[in-house]
């Protein structure tokens, strides 16, 4: 009996052992992830770029709103829908009048929080982004700043809505205030995650599969990119590091990337590298959509710029990690508001 005792307290003490082992790795692993990354935070409002309530309910309009586009039928939230969370789940983009776009529309979720718009890095910040895209021949399709003004006015609801939201400027409805507005409205929509709470010091917020993946996306090289609130989206990398891009996503065409922007050789292929958050609800992957689902862009990703084979184990650890990064969608981009009243527009 004393025998068995014994036994019984070894088996114990054993257990008690790997039991304060795991607990080690677990504040290891969450002290690690806490000096990669940053939880998103709760406001992305400046001096510089106000989210009033007016600008924000004005943007929300504006952003569902087909009718500032030159055929009516084309909004912000066409290439950037709720139920997709913020994409349109092509390869690449379809704007005004079926005109393709060269490359995959990003989430516009959580867009306010980084440091990098676009692909190819041809923007300098949202704001930019948004006024290019008022007059973009394929998102928009107007000539200019003027048309897409001469729409807006002819819509009588809008204008108490930019005074409201741009009381003390004479002349509120302009294209600049326009991308005011729309940005001010995408600085609210913010997802956080699991991955969140986790990082705010709750380790029980990720299941065990999420924490290996974690730690598997850690050691494996993936934060040299994706890193920071938006898990990557804060800086450029050549896609193919190791090995051509397009021998393994078979992409065509193939893509320049920034080297077309800045004429600079050394920017062949390079393109800003993809915010991972809420990357298990966007799929197709890559600028160009070439690859269909999570797991294989895990797969060509490590390979391609790491030269990394991974095992399906290690993918799947992975992707319950990156299944970590899902957020709720905000109320007000989960539903599309009643907009303000106006004629018609044609398409002339």
């Amino acid at each position: 009996m004393a025998r068995l005792h014994l036994y019984a307290a070894g088996i114990t003490a054993s257990f008690t052992i790997l039991l304060i082992a795991a607990a080690a790795q677990d504040a290891t692993l969450l002290k690690q992830a806490q000096e990669i990354f940053q939880p998103l935070p709760k406001d992305l409002a400046s001096a510089e770029f106000p989210t009033t309530r007016e600008r924000v309910e004005l943007g929300r309009s504006l952003f569902f709103d087909p009718r500032l586009t030159i055929d009516g039928n084309t909004s912000c939230s066409s290439c950037h829908q709720p139920a997709l969370y913020g994409t349109d789940a092509r390869p690449r983009a379809i704007g005004v009048q079926q005109r393709p776009h060269p490359r995959n529309a990003p989430t516009v979720l959580n867009v306010g929080a980084l440091s990098i718009i676009h692909w190819r890095g041809d923007r300098d910040g949202l704001e930019d982004q948004v006024a290019k895209a008022v007059t973009s021949p394929i998102t928009s399709g107007q000539p200019d700043e003027k048309a897409v003004i001469g729409r807006l006015s002819r819509i009588t609801g809008y204008a108490p809505l930019f005074k409201a939201a741009f009381a003390d400027e004479p002349q509120p409805m302009t294209a600049q205030n326009v991308a005011k507005a729309i940005s001010a409205y995408e600085r609210t929509l913010l997802t956080p995650s699991p991955f969140d709470a986790y990082l705010a010091g709750n380790q029980e917020a990720l299941a065990p599969a999420a924490r290996a993946g974690l730690a598997k996306f850690i050691n494996t090289g993936c934060v040299t990119c994706h890193n920071g609130i938006g898990v990557g989206g804060g800086m450029y990398q050549k896609f193919g590091v190791v090995e051509d891009y397009w021998k393994v996503t078979g992409s065509e065409p193939i893509d320049r990337g920034r080297a077309d922007v800045t004429k600079d050789s050394a920017d062949l292929y390079v393109f800003r590298v993809a915010s991972l958050r809420n990357v298990a609800m966007t799929p197709p992957y890559f600028h160009d959509g070439s690859v269909a689902t999570l797991p294989e862009a895990v797969k060509v990703m490590a390979r391609v710029q790491l030269g990394i084979a991974l095992g399906d184990a290690d993918v799947r650890e992975i992707v319950a990690f990156l299944e970590s990064l899902t957020g709720e969608l905000p109320a007000d981009f989960a539903t599309v508001p009643n907009l303000p009243p106006g004629g018609v527009m044609s398409s002339k």
